[in-house]
């Protein structure tokens, strides 16, 4: 079985370089220095989609909607018109539900087999080949590759139909999102009634108040490290797909919408390109505080 990998960022280099460790893998992005990098790993590497007509299985790992329906489907580039008759897609990317539907049905058309199955777990999970993979589509189809997606998640799940997998992502990150945006708001709070930064991170990582959030996001706030993590910017969709489905179903989520108007907050104040940790930065301007570890003797202010 030979596969197509689509997408080499910060989740897709290292999830195509551990797939190619045990497969016959063909990747491309536009990043050439991507493909390059991973290609030195093992992978073998494609300038032009055409040369992805041999493949039986695509994965992608894209950034939104709008780029993987380009890539897929754009009348000069899309690798679709490429592929053989029953080629299987796979959908990594985090993408909101709707839209997935739409490439189902198009895919379909196009006499090809689909399967959305977003990842949660980060980078270094994925460099380790840990990561949680949430599978929505035909049993059967997931069955074929399920060895090769164990290369990249060390738990598949399959949820259901096509779709399922996306709105589970969801779920799983809305409430990555709102531990995210209630760090940005109590933490603060803390340096303003006198406690020690520190301190309170300490407490908060051993007690009760600890979750993947505060584990990842307060030790890179206590350096003021905001530049390494996925973008606010491109993370938004989340909580954009959230609201759609809360308006759509009647379901009232007010916490979500407290921590939405938290990212939009920041998003507004130009913390777009930081990673949610970055969304501390809007309270502590309100506060006129800052939730920092204390300089040591030679560490630069």
């Amino acid at each position: 079985m030979r596969f197509g990998f689509l997408g080499l960022g910060q989740m897709g280099a290292p999830m195509a370089i551990n797939l190619g460790q045990q497969n016959d893998v063909l990747v491309y992005d536009r990043n050439t220095n991507a493909v390059a990098n991973v290609g030195q790993r093992g992978a073998k590497t494609a300038n032009a989609p055409d040369q992805f007509a041999d493949v039986d299985v695509l994965i992608t790992c894209l950034p939104n909607a709008k780029i993987v329906e380009s890539a897929l489907f754009d009348q000069k580039a899309g690798l679709v018109q490429h592929l053989k008759a029953g080629a299987l897609v796979v959908d990594t990317s985090t993408i909101e539900y709707s839209a997935t539907l739409e490439l189902k049905n198009r895919l379909q058309t196009a006499d090809l087999r689909f399967l959305d199955a977003p990842v949660s777990g980060m980078q270094k999970r994925a460099e380790d080949g840990t990561l949680t993979m949430m599978v929505g589509g035909e049993g059967n189809d997931l069955a074929e590759v399920h060895d090769a997606l164990s290369t990249m998640a060390s738990k598949i799940l399959h949820m259901g139909d096509v779709g399922a997998g996306q709105l589970t992502k969801l779920i799983n990150q809305l409430l990555f999102d709102i531990n995210a945006a209630a760090l940005a708001e109590i933490l603060p709070l803390s340096v303003k009634l006198g406690l020690d930064p520190e301190q309170v991170a300490d407490v908060v990582n051993s007690g009760t108040g600890r979750s993947y959030a505060s584990e990842f996001f307060v030790p890179k706030i206590l350096r003021g490290d905001f530049g390494n993590g996925y973008p606010m910017q491109s993370a938004y969709k989340d909580l954009v797909s959230g609201a759609e489905i809360s308006a759509g179903h009647n379901i009232p989520t007010p916490v979500l919408a407290a921590a939405t108007a938290t990212y939009q907050q920041a998003l507004l104040e130009g913390h777009g390109d930081k990673d949610k940790g970055g969304m501390i930065l809007v309270y502590e301007r309100l506060l006129n505080i800052a939730f920092r570890a204390a300089l040591k003797s030679g560490d630069k202010a």
